[in-house]
C-alpha cells in the first residue's frame, strides 16, 4: 500500500491512503490519525489500511481528495530516529580518492553511519532554506526504510522482517561546513540541514520482483532545472543491504517503530568523468559532490558548482510502466534573508 501525510496544521499531519496511480487519496482517521499512530498499532491496522487501500484502487468514491503532492508533508513529519548509513561504498571512495586518502578496508565490512536531526523534516515540495551559497549546497538522492520495533542485536537474518515502509530522500549536505565539522572529530551537525522525503511511503510488497535482497532495483532519477542529471540503479553497487544497515544501527541500542535507516547517496561504479555523466552516456549522479570529486581526480580541480538560489532539484523513482512509485521530491533553493 502506498501512504502519506497530509499537511493540515498539525506537526504530524493526516494521514491518507494513496492510490497506485498516485491520483487519489483518501483519509483514515478512523483507523489511525497519522503515520506514526498506525506504525505503533502495525499489528492492529495494517490490514485495514490494506483493505482501504485496495478498495481506493478499484473505486474512487466520492469522499477521496485529489492527491497533490505540494499538500504533503514528509510521511514522517518527525521521528524518534533518523540515522543515514553509507551503503554504496563507490561514493565514499571517490571522496576519499579526490583528497588523495585510501579506503579502509574495513568500509567494504562495516557501512559508515550517522544521526541525523529528526525533530522536523521538510515537505517533499518545501524548499531548501540555507543561509548562503557560500556554504556549498548540495542535494544527496537516497532511499530510506522505516523500521517496526528492533531489537538491540538483531542479526541482518532477522531485520528484514522489521521493513513496514520505504520512501526516497533527498538528504542534503551543506558541503563547505562538513571538513571543520569533521576536524573536531564528532561528526555531522550543522552542516546537516532538514531532509525531505518522497510525498509516498510504500509497503515492500508493492515493489513487486525490483524488492529483492533488501535492494530495490530501480533507477533512481534526479533532474537538476530541468535536466537530467543521474539515473543509477539503486540496486547496483550497493555493498550493505536496508537488513544490514538496520542490523548495524540495532548492534547497541533498541530501535523504536517509525525509525528511520537511509541507504546514503546512489552510487554505481563508473569508468571515468567523461563516461559517467548523462551526456556521455553514463549514468550520471546523485550529488553534486560525486562529479566535482570525478573532476578532481581527472581535471585536478572541481569545476562543477554547487547549488545556487532558485536551482531545483527533483528526485524520483518510476516503475517500468513509468509511473511514478513515491512521488517526485522537488525543491528549490532558497536564502532566507534574500
Amino acid at each position: 500500500m502506498k501512504l502519506a501525510s497530509l499537511k493540515n496544521g498539525r506537526r504530524d499531519g493526516q494521514l491518507v491512503v494513496v492510490n497506485r496511480s498516485l491520483t487519489h487519496c483518501l483519509p483514515v482517521a478512523d483507523i489511525a490519525d497519522c503515520l506514526q499512530q498506525a506504525l505503533d498499532d502495525w499489528d492492529a491496522v495494517a490490514a485495514r489500511l490494506e483493505e482501504r487501500y485496495q478498495a481506493l484502487n478499484r473505486e474512487i468514491p466520492p469522499k477521496a481528495l485529489l492527491f497533490d503532492p505540494a499538500q504533503c508533508l514528509s510521511p514522517l513529519p518527525r521521528a524518534y530516529q533518523w540515522a543515514d548509513g553509507s551503503a554504496y561504498v563507490n561514493h565514499v571512495e571517490l571522496v576519499r580518492r579526490a583528497r588523495g586518502a585510501a579506503l579502509p578496508p574495513e568500509f567494504w565490512t562495516s557501512p559508515l553511519m550517522y544521526q541525523g536531526g529528526s525533530d522536523a523534516f521538510v515537505g517533499p515540495r518545501d524548499p531548501i532554506v540555507a543561509g548562503s551559497v557560500e556554504w556549498g549546497i548540495d542535494f544527496e538522492a537516497e532511499l530510506a526504510v522505516i523500521t517496526a520495533d528492533v531489537a538491540m542485536g538483531t542479526t541482518p537474518a532477522q531485520a528484514g522482517s522489521a521493513i513496514r515502509l520505504l520512501m526516497l530522500v533527498n538528504d542534503v549536505s551543506l558541503r563547505n561546513l562538513i571538513p571543520a565539522e569533521l576536524a573536531k572529530g564528532f561528526g555531522f551537525f550543522q552542516s546537516k540541514p532538514a531532509s525531505a522525503f518522497s510525498p509516498v511511503a510504500v509497503t515492500p510488497d508493492e515493489l513487486g520482483r525490483h524488492w529483492q535482497g533488501g535492494k530495490l532495483h530501480r533507477p533512481l532519477r534526479v533532474h537538476l532545472n530541468g535536466e537530467l542529471f543521474g539515473c543509477p540503479n539503486a540496486g547496483q553497487d550497493m555493498t550493505f543491504n536496508f537488513p544490514q544497515l538496520i542490523a548495524h544501527a540495532a548492534k547497541t541500542r533498541e530501535l523504536r517503530a517509525g525509525s528511520i535507516i537511509g541507504s546514503g547517496t546512489v552510487s554505481n561504479k563508473q569508468g571515468s568523468l567523461h563516461g559517467s555523466s548523462i551526456d556521455n552516456g553514463g549514468v550520471g549522479y546523485c550529488c553534486l559532490a560525486e562529479v566535482r570529486m570525478y573532476e578532481t581526480i581527472e581535471l585536478g580541480a572541481a569545476q562543477t558548482s554547487f547549488m545556487r538560489a532558485g536551482d531545483r532539484v527533483c528526485i524520483e523513482m518510476l516503475d517500468e510502466a513509468g509511473t511514478s512509485i513515491f512521488g517526485a521530491i522537488e525543491q528549490q533553493v532558497m536564502i532566507f534573508g534574500q
